[in-house]
């Protein structure tokens, strides 16, 4: 569960501070649209940390028991308040309850972008886990029964899909697509049907094939004999994940690839 549900969940029974990022000038933290929720005994989100969120959640606290009634605050970061950053930061402070829950929803959880992740094995499973609290939706197929855990994360829907590669065909517009599947062939049965939609339809902005640069090369030749073009080859990444992180392990991997959809937004 992320910070902003378990924060709306508690909201339901008891009253917070909503403490928003107004405006910024100059070298600032976080900027503009940036949001927490401050309770009485602990808050949710960050502002930016540091001196400047000591004294919001200062002020969010005399507010929310009814000491003050500012909901503005202006600081400016420089030596007064030991942040060297030199830029200003002017905050909106709400007393919110759960009357409030369904509109923060709205405000604190856009949409989010689709995932496809093809694969449920180790490397997926650290993949889902990395992903849940950044911006995606992610959609988790594989074509094995009784594959995915118990504990999945909440933004995260499981779906077994056999063949696995039909699933490509109504995959939401927009997605990005990870394919590490159990097995060399199924892997390659996704990126074709991926290389077939973004032919017809061009809406699949990032493809991303787990594997070496070896496997790679044998994959490219079999694409070719299928006759995709060299351009159209080009529209996949493999390996993935930010270049300069050569550790194998599921975490790292999971933390390379989630740098690098990010990346794509």
């Amino acid at each position: 569960m992320n910070w902003k549900t378990a924060a709306l969940n508690r909201l339901v029974g008891e009253a917070a501070v909503w403490v928003r990022v107004h405006a910024t000038q100059g070298s600032v933290p976080r900027g503009p649209g940036t949001h927490m929720l401050v309770f009485a005994r602990g808050e949710a989100g960050t502002i930016g940390g540091g001196h400047l969120e000591f004294q919001a959640l200062a002020h969010a606290r005399r507010l929310l028991a009814g000491e003050l009634v500012t909901t503005h605050l202006r600081q400016v970061l420089g030596p007064s308040l030991g942040q060297c950053c030199g830029g200003v930061v002017e905050l909106t402070l709400e007393r919110v309850d759960a009357d409030d829950v369904a509109r923060l929803r709205t405000l604190l959880m856009p949409p989010r972008t689709p995932l496809a992740l093809f694969g449920g094995g180790h490397v997926g499973r650290a993949i889902v886990n990395t992903l849940a609290p950044l911006p995606f939706a992610v959609r988790w197929i594989d074509s094995r029964d009784e594959i995915f855990p118990d504990d999945v994360p909440d933004e995260v829907d499981c779906e077994h899909s056999n063949p696995v590669q039909a699933a490509v065909a109504d995959l939401a517009p927009g997605s990005r697509v990870l394919i590490m599947s159990f097995s060399h062939a199924e892997d390659l049965d996704i990126v074709v049907a991926c290389l077939k939609r973004l032919r017809t339809q061009d809406d699949l902005p990032f493809v991303g094939l787990i594997g070496s640069q070896t496997k790679w090369a044998t994959f490219r030749h079999r694409l070719e004999d299928r006759g995709f073009t060299a351009e159209e080859i080009a529209r996949i990444t493999c390996p993935i994940g930010v270049p300069g992180i050569s550790g194998k392990e599921p975490e790292v991997i999971a933390v390379a690839v989630a740098a690098q959809l990010l990346q794509s937004l």
